[in-house]
């Protein structure tokens, strides 16, 4: 079985494969934690992969630790919002601006298709991309996005841009 990744407003869970942090709560925390800047992550609700909370947060921020198929990643509702859409291929229109941090880059993680969100297999895509640190920004007019590049090797460019979930990526520096 491949591995899926669920993510609704309340749950991160990744099924059929292993956890590369499993089980232990301080290790998860801390991956947790890289996804973002401590003005963010110190007040943060931290989640375990399972939707488990492991820390309860004060602020808008959920984060969650690096998994098989994504980096540690500290998102607001509405981000948590648009990958639940995007993983069960429904509509999504933000209602509001809305930053995605993920500070640690995608880790050990796999990456993405920079065009197709449902893309699975780096193989199978001709423009998957393992970004580093970076911001993903969301935008409640999509008028917003015309203009910007969607090329990958820019610092500033427009994923997904053709779909629902499109964002803007905001390379904050290269992977080590």
């Amino acid at each position: 079985m491949k591995s899926k990744l669920i993510i609704s407003s309340v749950c991160l869970c990744l099924l059929g494969s292993s956890l590369t942090l499993a089980g232990d709560k301080a290790a998860l925390i801390v991956s947790a934690e890289s996804a973002g800047p401590a003005a963010v992550t110190v007040n943060a609700t931290i989640k375990a992969p399972d939707g488990t909370v492991l820390r309860e947060g004060s602020n808008s921020y959920t984060c969650y630790p690096q998994q098989d198929i994504i980096g540690p990643m500290c998102n607001e509702a509405v981000w948590d919002d648009l990958i639940n859409a995007m993983l069960n291929k429904k509509s999504f229109k933000p209602n509001t601006f809305s930053v995605s941090y993920m500070m640690a880059g995608e880790g050990s993680a796999i990456g993405v298709s920079n065009s197709d969100p449902y893309a699975t297999e780096p193989d199978k895509s001709d423009d998957w991309i393992k970004e580093g640190p970076h911001l993903m920004i969301v935008v409640p007019n999509r008028a917003l996005l015309e203009g910007l590049s969607t090329d990958s090797n820019d610092p500033v460019y427009v994923m997904w841009k053709n779909t629902p979930y499109a964002h803007i990526m905001v390379k904050i520096a290269t992977d080590k």
